[in-house]
Protein backbone atom coordinates (compact mmCIF):
# COMPACT_ATOMS: atom_id res chain seq x y z
CA UNK A 1 0.00 0.00 0.00
CA UNK A 2 1.29 3.68 -0.23
CA UNK A 3 2.99 4.56 2.36
CA UNK A 4 0.69 8.28 2.01
CA UNK A 5 -2.86 6.44 1.56
CA UNK A 6 -3.94 7.44 5.29
CA UNK A 7 -2.52 11.23 4.81
CA UNK A 8 -4.65 11.06 1.24
CA UNK A 9 -7.46 9.31 3.00
CA UNK A 10 -7.34 12.47 6.28
CA UNK A 11 -7.95 14.29 3.19
CA UNK A 12 -10.88 12.57 1.74
CA UNK A 13 -12.86 12.15 4.47
CA UNK A 14 -12.73 15.97 6.05
CA UNK A 15 -15.66 17.45 4.28
CA UNK A 16 -13.77 20.93 4.29
CA UNK A 17 -10.33 19.56 3.33
CA UNK A 18 -12.50 17.55 0.42
CA UNK A 19 -13.84 20.71 -1.01
CA UNK A 20 -10.46 22.76 -1.20
CA UNK A 21 -8.97 19.20 -2.73
CA UNK A 22 -11.61 18.63 -5.53
CA UNK A 23 -12.01 22.87 -5.94
CA UNK A 24 -8.04 23.00 -6.86
CA UNK A 25 -7.69 19.04 -8.63
CA UNK A 26 -11.29 18.65 -9.65
CA UNK A 27 -13.31 21.96 -10.37
CA UNK A 28 -15.82 20.77 -12.66
CA UNK A 29 -16.55 17.67 -9.67
CA UNK A 30 -17.21 20.69 -7.46
CA UNK A 31 -19.46 22.58 -9.15
CA UNK A 32 -21.22 19.49 -10.47
CA UNK A 33 -22.08 18.34 -6.61
CA UNK A 34 -20.10 15.55 -6.74
CA UNK A 35 -19.38 14.30 -2.67
CA UNK A 36 -17.73 10.91 -1.25
CA UNK A 37 -20.03 8.97 0.68
CA UNK A 38 -17.61 6.62 1.48
CA UNK A 39 -13.68 6.02 0.58
CA UNK A 40 -11.17 2.71 1.95
CA UNK A 41 -8.36 0.95 0.89
CA UNK A 42 -11.55 -1.04 -1.09
CA UNK A 43 -14.39 0.92 -2.24
CA UNK A 44 -15.15 4.50 -3.04
CA UNK A 45 -18.43 5.89 -2.98
CA UNK A 46 -19.42 9.21 -4.98
CA UNK A 47 -22.95 11.01 -4.47
CA UNK A 48 -24.52 13.09 -6.83
CA UNK A 49 -27.67 15.19 -6.59
CA UNK A 50 -29.75 16.16 -9.64
CA UNK A 51 -29.94 19.88 -9.23
CA UNK A 52 -30.86 22.62 -11.71
CA UNK A 53 -26.79 23.37 -12.25
CA UNK A 54 -26.27 19.42 -13.59
CA UNK A 55 -29.70 18.67 -15.13
CA UNK A 56 -30.72 18.23 -18.52
CA UNK A 57 -33.48 19.59 -20.24
CA UNK A 58 -35.22 16.31 -20.06
CA UNK A 59 -35.38 16.87 -16.20
CA UNK A 60 -32.73 13.86 -15.64
CA UNK A 61 -28.67 14.09 -14.43
CA UNK A 62 -26.99 15.19 -17.33
CA UNK A 63 -24.35 11.90 -19.05
CA UNK A 64 -21.30 13.87 -18.41
CA UNK A 65 -22.11 14.53 -14.46
CA UNK A 66 -22.77 10.71 -14.32
CA UNK A 67 -19.65 10.21 -16.22
CA UNK A 68 -17.50 12.22 -13.60
CA UNK A 69 -18.93 10.32 -11.03
CA UNK A 70 -17.83 7.36 -11.97
CA UNK A 71 -15.05 8.61 -12.82
CA UNK A 72 -14.15 10.31 -9.59
CA UNK A 73 -15.05 6.77 -7.81
CA UNK A 74 -12.54 4.75 -9.79
CA UNK A 75 -10.10 7.56 -9.66
CA UNK A 76 -9.86 8.28 -5.99
CA UNK A 77 -8.91 4.28 -5.31
CA UNK A 78 -6.03 5.38 -8.16
CA UNK A 79 -4.97 8.82 -6.60
CA UNK A 80 -4.97 7.17 -3.32
CA UNK A 81 -2.82 5.00 -4.23
CA UNK A 82 -0.13 7.36 -6.53
CA UNK A 83 -0.49 10.42 -3.83
CA UNK A 84 3.04 11.59 -2.35
CA UNK A 85 4.63 8.24 -3.76
CA UNK A 86 8.21 7.42 -4.84
CA UNK A 87 8.64 6.54 -7.65
CA UNK A 88 5.86 9.34 -8.87
CA UNK A 89 3.38 7.29 -10.79
CA UNK A 90 1.23 8.58 -13.33
CA UNK A 91 -2.78 7.72 -13.77
CA UNK A 92 -4.39 8.40 -17.14
CA UNK A 93 -7.86 7.06 -18.09
CA UNK A 94 -7.77 5.71 -21.94
CA UNK A 95 -10.82 4.53 -22.81
CA UNK A 96 -14.39 4.81 -21.25
CA UNK A 97 -17.85 2.34 -22.06
CA UNK A 98 -20.92 3.13 -20.39
CA UNK A 99 -24.96 1.72 -20.44
CA UNK A 100 -27.53 4.16 -19.36
CA UNK A 101 -30.33 1.62 -18.03
CA UNK A 102 -32.20 4.35 -15.91
CA UNK A 103 -32.86 8.34 -15.92
CA UNK A 104 -31.02 9.44 -13.19
CA UNK A 105 -32.92 12.03 -11.33
CA UNK A 106 -32.41 12.05 -7.68
CA UNK A 107 -29.44 11.43 -5.17
CA UNK A 108 -27.56 8.72 -7.38
CA UNK A 109 -24.29 6.80 -6.11
CA UNK A 110 -21.19 5.77 -8.13
CA UNK A 111 -19.61 2.51 -5.99
CA UNK A 112 -16.08 1.62 -7.21
CA UNK A 113 -15.19 -1.73 -5.26
CA UNK A 114 -11.38 -2.06 -7.27
CA UNK A 115 -9.22 -0.73 -4.85
CA UNK A 116 -6.86 -4.01 -4.60
CA UNK A 117 -6.81 -4.78 -8.23
CA UNK A 118 -5.99 -1.07 -8.87
CA UNK A 119 -2.92 -1.28 -5.87
CA UNK A 120 -2.02 -4.40 -7.41
CA UNK A 121 -1.74 -2.78 -10.82
CA UNK A 122 0.12 -0.24 -9.59
CA UNK A 123 2.69 -2.01 -7.87
CA UNK A 124 2.88 -4.18 -11.02
CA UNK A 125 3.80 -0.93 -13.11
CA UNK A 126 6.59 -0.13 -10.06
CA UNK A 127 8.18 -3.56 -10.35
CA UNK A 128 8.11 -3.83 -13.83
CA UNK A 129 9.14 0.05 -14.96
CA UNK A 130 6.93 -0.42 -17.65
CA UNK A 131 3.25 0.78 -18.02
CA UNK A 132 0.13 -0.88 -16.86
CA UNK A 133 -3.32 -1.10 -17.30
CA UNK A 134 -6.41 -2.19 -15.95
CA UNK A 135 -10.82 -1.79 -16.24
CA UNK A 136 -12.58 -0.43 -13.60
CA UNK A 137 -16.20 -0.86 -13.18
CA UNK A 138 -18.32 1.76 -11.77
CA UNK A 139 -22.04 1.10 -10.89
CA UNK A 140 -24.81 4.11 -10.07
CA UNK A 141 -27.28 3.12 -8.51
CA UNK A 142 -30.62 5.69 -7.35
CA UNK A 143 -32.48 5.83 -3.97
CA UNK A 144 -33.93 2.72 -4.36
CA UNK A 145 -30.97 0.69 -5.45
CA UNK A 146 -31.73 0.79 -8.77
CA UNK A 147 -28.85 0.52 -11.31
CA UNK A 148 -28.97 3.27 -13.43
CA UNK A 149 -25.78 3.36 -14.95
CA UNK A 150 -22.74 0.85 -15.78
CA UNK A 151 -19.70 2.41 -16.38
CA UNK A 152 -16.26 0.71 -17.52
CA UNK A 153 -12.88 2.57 -17.48
CA UNK A 154 -9.76 2.12 -18.91
CA UNK A 155 -6.79 3.20 -16.95
CA UNK A 156 -3.68 3.34 -17.26
CA UNK A 157 -0.50 3.97 -14.98
CA UNK A 158 3.22 4.13 -15.58
CA UNK A 159 6.11 5.30 -13.50
CA UNK A 160 7.08 8.51 -14.40
CA UNK A 161 10.13 9.28 -16.01
CA UNK A 162 13.30 11.54 -14.34
CA UNK A 163 13.74 13.94 -16.91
Amino acid sequence: MNPSFHKFQRIIRNPILFKFFILQRLSAAFWAGLNIQHFDEKTCVVRVKKSWFNQNPFNSMYFAVEAMAAEMSCGMLAFSQVYERKPAISMLVEKMEASFIKKASGTILFTCEDGEAILKTIEEAIQSNDGTKMVCKSTGTNQEGVVVAEFLLTWSFKVKSKT
